[in-house]
């Protein structure tokens, strides 16, 4: 019988198991990842291997190193996941893995390690929507959470707004119309030479400023569940090029607090339009972005105000990890979703 004919089979099994334990793969950017999870909810191992060092040399990601770096680290992940959970590759169900979206050098490493993993062992192979695993994030965090809700995607690549109907049925509310908020983050933080990762940099510096600059006069997409974030880059960029010909002081801690609210203030006031619109009275928080300070304090202000109830995940399951993959793959396993032949390739892009 051909490897995928007898992985559904398989899969019907699980189906009907107690206890389904999956090894997620996630090589997607800068992050070499792979954890261990049990029915979606239990984390039982969450290796990371960061790159982060590696890249601060230049400035942002370099994708032809993050590919070869996650050459040399994802066998040593591997080893320290089974050993961290005490289990053997005979003790796991399924193997899952990120295949889009990301950097595609980066994320032919992880699918290539995952199906070579599938075929040795024969298990059903799972592929996972990126995105996907970090709003499953939250179901690591709050065991309890469940759909449907409202999802805020906030992170490098991605800024959006979601109606999540089901654990693998999402519809798409509003989205950016150019960069993702983290993108910009990172490209302000760059002209400031604050350096990479400029997300974190710029929230420790907001602590400091007060939010006195206007970079713009108002949002072009106020009636909108869309949002732009070219203009307020652009507005930063201007601000400083201005300051520098005039040859005045720049209070840099001003602008980090200034553009941080700019940032976040027109997608807090849209997730909470689109919640109270949906009928729906709960928000997820996903993405690397989701662990800014800002957001979690002001978001959390609106939502008290509202009556509406607000979910982010723990600090280590808001940047890149496995175990979100695991847990999503679980969900995809359960709804039929996702199994995948050993044909299976990275996509850079894929719909939210």
């Amino acid at each position: 019988m051909k490897y995928f004919e007898l992985m559904k089979e398989k899969v019907k099994e699980l189906q009907q198991k107690k206890d389904v334990v999956i090894l997620g793969v996630e090589s997607s950017c800068d992050e070499t990842a792979i954890a261990i999870v049990k029915n979606g909810r239990e984390v039982l191992a969450n290796s990371v291997a960061t790159q982060i060092e590696i890249h601060k040399r230049f400035g942002g990601v370099v994708p032809e190193v993050a590919s070869r770096n996650h050459v040399n680290a994802i066998n040593n992940v591997l080893d320290d996941a089974l050993n961290s959970a005490n289990l053997t590759l005979n003790d796991i169900d399924a193997i899952a893995v990120t295949y889009g979206a990301g950097l595609m050098g980066a994320l032919l490493v992880g699918v290539n390690f995952a199906k070579s993993l599938a075929f040795a062992t024969q298990k059903p192979l799972i592929a996972v929507n990126h995105i996907w695993g970090h709003i499953a994030a939250n179901y690591i965090e709050h065991t309890s959470l469940k759909p449907p809700f409202i999802c805020l995607v906030v992170s490098g690549g991605h800024s959006a707004i979601l109606n999540c109907q089901s654990y693998t049925e999402f519809t798409k509310i509003g989205s950016t119309l150019d960069d993702a908020v983290g993108e910009c983050f990172d490209k302000v933080a760059r002209v400031l030479g604050l350096g990479y990762p400029g997300g974190p940099k710029i929230d420790k510096l907001a602590k400091e400023g007060a939010p006195s600059i206007k970079f713009l006069e108002s949002d072009a997409l106020k009636n909108s569940f869309d949002i732009s974030y070219s203009g307020l880059k652009t507005a930063v960029i201007n601000y400083l090029h201005k300051k520098e010909q005039l040859g005045e002081e720049i209070n840099i801690a001003d602008i980090c607090a200034s553009f941080e609210q700019e940032a976040f203030t027109p997608l807090i006031n849209k997730v909470i339009r689109a919640t109270k619109e949906s009928g729906l009275n709960k928000i997820v928080v996903a993405g690397g972005v989701s662990a800014n300070s800002y957001l979690r304090e002001h978001l959390q202000k609106e939502c008290n105000k509202n009556n509406i109830e607000l979910y982010f995940p723990n600090l280590n399951l808001c940047t890149d990890n496995a175990a979100m993959v695991g847990s999503q793959a679980y969900y995809n396993l359960i709804n039929n979703v996702g199994l995948s032949d050993l044909n299976l390739t990275a996509q850079p892009s894929l719909k939210l």
